[in-house]
């Protein structure tokens, strides 16, 4: 059934937790914040041509994508990078229970995209509640008529959202809709202590799939992380993105060697890709498994700047993996030490991990803030200041 009810009904079906969240759900249709023309995965939707699979996709618990390449055209070869989206419903709530909204909060969100989510907010606290900051001024002004539209009226505006919105603070709550390798300090300095909480998807490029949940109190933010999201990054700044070739150059001038370390035994622990991007928070890797059959695998690390990339080959049953590396950095060399840094700690998992967040920057700790990472966080060159 394409209806808000449908859609509750697949929530419930999947054993999303609803909480207090259900009559928005119920309430708020979310095909009044979804443009004509959508994507799921490779799909192309039109309502226009197809309208009842456009219903159906609205109340699907899928992410829907609604822009790409900042909404400029794009060409029939050119990289489709998502710009924006209505994201999965169950994570949306996921989200939402993390940030333990209570009914008398005043909310802040970073990251209007469509403005279901700050439509779901208004719904449950009131309209009156909530402050949403969206960075492009397209999205802004369409957020705030899909809100209307659904009889809610968030104050949706257009800024930098990581200068939060100091005309509204304070808040009790603190979310964004994308991924930050560093929580703001504005943020800290809007939320009302010590009820305050900070809920953000977090990580540097390497491995941005986590949630990070902070609480407030005395000017500092403190807390853990969960969850395995997977949002769109920030816009201010955002690194390259694009197709593997548009990354891979001077291939025949790479230097070959080989390591003991299978690229599985990061590629397949999410423990060890969360505290290898520790170090590596502005390269991404990208895993591609042969299509024949063989168990072969590529990991492929790639410099956000593009100067520099790495491959290392997993083969069944071998014992040393071919390497090739090229540019001013060996991402493989980083990759495997702070691996070898991760084995030495006793193989971690990512739930003793924390962040803290203060006037002077972020830190990651391990068990306590007393811990800190230090040895993945602060690596040559300076990287991941935070802050």
């Amino acid at each position: 059934m394409s209806s808000p009810a449908g859609l509750l009904e697949i929530l419930r079906e999947k054993g999303t937790p609803l909480g207090p969240w259900g009559d928005a759900v119920a309430s708020v249709r979310r095909e009044l914040f979804l443009p004509d023309e959508v994507e799921v995965g490779d799909e192309f939707i039109s309502r226009a041509t197809s309208p009842a699979r456009w219903l159906e996709v609205a109340y699907s618990d899928v992410s829907v994508t609604t822009q790409v390449n900042d909404g400029r055209p794009t060409g029939p070869d050119e990289y489709r990078l998502p710009t924006s989206s209505s994201s999965q419903p169950s994570v949306m709530l996921e989200m939402l229970s993390l940030l333990d909204v209570q009914a008398t909060d005043r909310i802040l969100e970073l990251g209007s995209g469509t403005g279901l989510n700050a439509a779901w907010l208004a719904h449950r606290v009131g309209s009156h509640r909530v402050v949403s900051v969206e960075i492009d001024p397209v999205l802004t002004e369409q957020a705030a008529k899909n809100a209307l539209a659904a009889g809610l009226s968030p104050l949706i505006v257009q800024g930098d959202g990581e200068q939060g919105w100091p005309a509204g603070a304070p808040y009790q709550r603190v979310i964004a809709t994308y991924a930050v390798t560093a929580i703001p300090y504005a943020w800290v300095e809007q939320v009302a202590a010590p009820q305050g909480r900070i809920v953000a998807p977090w990580g540097g490029s390497f491995f941005p799939y986590s949630f990070a949940v902070l609480d407030v109190r005395d000017g500092r933010a403190e807390g853990r992380f969960t969850g395995y999201p997977a949002f769109m990054r920030d816009r201010n700044p955002r690194p390259a993105r694009g197709f593997l070739d548009d990354f891979l150059h001077h291939r025949e001038a790479a230097d070959a060697t080989t390591t003991g370390l299978s690229p599985l035994r990061i590629a397949q622990d999410p423990d060890a890709l969360f505290y290898t991007g520790l170090a590596l928070p502005d390269a991404w890797h990208l895993p591609v498994s042969a299509d024949d059959g063989s168990g072969e695998m590529t990991l492929w690390i790639l410099a956000d700047d593009k100067a520099s990339w790495a491959s290392a080959d997993h083969t069944p049953d071998g014992r040393e993996y071919a390497v090739a590396q090229y540019g001013p950095r060996r991402l493989w060399d980083e990759a495997e030490a702070a691996h070898r840094t991760w084995e030495a700690l006793g193989r971690p998992s990512r739930d003793r991990a924390g962040l803290s967040v203060t006037a002077h920057g972020q830190q990651v700790w391990l068990d306590t803030p007393e811990h800190a990472l230090s040895s993945l966080t602060d690596p040559p060159r300076g990287r991941w200041t935070g802050g």
